[in-house]
């Protein structure tokens, strides 16, 4: 028998991106391989500062939400704490993806090195319900950050793609759900969907695919029985799976979308959107409110380092939405994001 159920993404050994989302990409392997190499190679110098001082954090994370709203705090880059009330007037606390580290690497001493602080300790956050971790890529699975989170005695579920729960065998985290796309899993007053997303995993020169990526949708179900809905896309690149996440479960009243680390566009075009398509995906999810993240924490990529929240507040001004509709908060910033407006489309 082989390792994991074959899919429409999966072979029984190695997941990919199915039709259904994008066609397959049509270069050999190899060749995408050589062209990354060439790229690491010559990459421009970098016009990003060494170390950027975060402001003031704004918002206190300890406070419960506002009636109606989800209260987000913007930790940086895909690391955010989400707090949600439930009809019962208790709060979930939700972290994704996150990286509290110097470095996104195997090892502290090379690697991508982070530009600012984390936007809030550690140390500071309160108790965590969920932790969802979208992929295996260092940058979003961190193992020196969950076992941290595994010494703290929060003891939250941790939410991961299949084949991700090998890695995280000596955090101290105990409860670890592995979901294929489109399942689920509940907590009182809280339903955890993993929705599909383009994308890839490696850890390893050999483990290339061995595990799934995914994005996740947090339904709670709050007062007068309304249910919020919070999407965290992960890592993605464009395709059709954002349709089709919306007609399966919702448009979500928030989402959370990347818009960083696209360039050179012809390496990076099939895991990672542009600002643009950050736009586009959130039209078709039918979201209400959007914030942008994967920007200005680590350099992975070729664009200046302010160029993708300029190219989202471009496209927002061009569209004629309020400044609030789809936009990014400063590392740090805790607000409570109340999402009565009329659904996108």
């Amino acid at each position: 028998m082989p390792p994991f159920r074959v899919t429409d993404h999966c072979d029984g050994t190695r997941f990919y991106n199915p039709p259904a989302i994008v066609p397959q990409d049509w270069h050999p392997r190899r060749l995408r391989a050589l062209a990354i190499w060439k790229w690491q190679r010559n990459r421009p110098p970098s016009d990003w500062p060494a170390w950027i001082d975060n402001p003031t954090p704004t918002g206190d994370p300890y406070q419960p939400p506002a009636p109606g709203a989800v209260q987000v705090t913007f930790i940086g880059h895909s690391t955010f704490l989400l707090r949600i009330m439930r009809a019962d007037g208790s709060v979930v606390t939700v972290l994704t993806d996150p990286i509290f580290s110097q470095r996104c690497s195997p090892v502290q001493w090379a690697g991508p090195k982070r530009v600012r602080a984390p936007g809030r300790a550690l140390a500071d956050l309160p108790p965590i319900d969920v932790i969802l971790v979208s992929h295996c890529h260092y940058d979003h699975m961190d193992l020196p950050s969950l076992r941290a989170l595994g010494r703290r005695g929060d003891d939250p579920l941790v939410v991961v793609p299949l084949g991700n729960a090998r890695h995280l065998r000596r955090t101290g985290l105990r409860r670890v759900v592995e979901l294929d796309w489109w399942e689920g899993v509940e907590l009182p007053g809280v339903r955890i969907a993993a929705t599909p997303a383009r994308h890839a995993t490696a850890r390893t020169p050999f483990d290339r695919n061995r595990s799934l990526w995914a994005g996740f949708m947090v339904q709670v179900h709050g007062a007068g029985g309304r249910a919020q809905r919070v999407f965290f896309a992960g890592d993605t690149a464009h395709g059709r799976h954002w349709g089709m996440i919306r007609d399966r479960l919702g448009a979500p009243d928030l989402a959370l979308l990347p818009i960083g680390a696209y360039n050179p566009r012809d390496l990076m075009a099939g895991v990672h959107v542009t600002p643009e398509e950050a736009c586009t995906g959130f039209l078709e999810l039918g979201a209400r409110r959007g914030i942008g993240m994967h920007f200005g924490t680590f350099r992975l990529t070729d664009e200046p380092m302010d160029e993708p929240v300029q190219r989202l507040a471009r496209v927002a001004a061009a569209a004629g939405w309020p400044a609030d509709r789809f936009t990014t908060l400063e590392h740090g910033a805790c607000r409570d994001i109340i999402c009565d407006a009329p659904g996108a489309g």
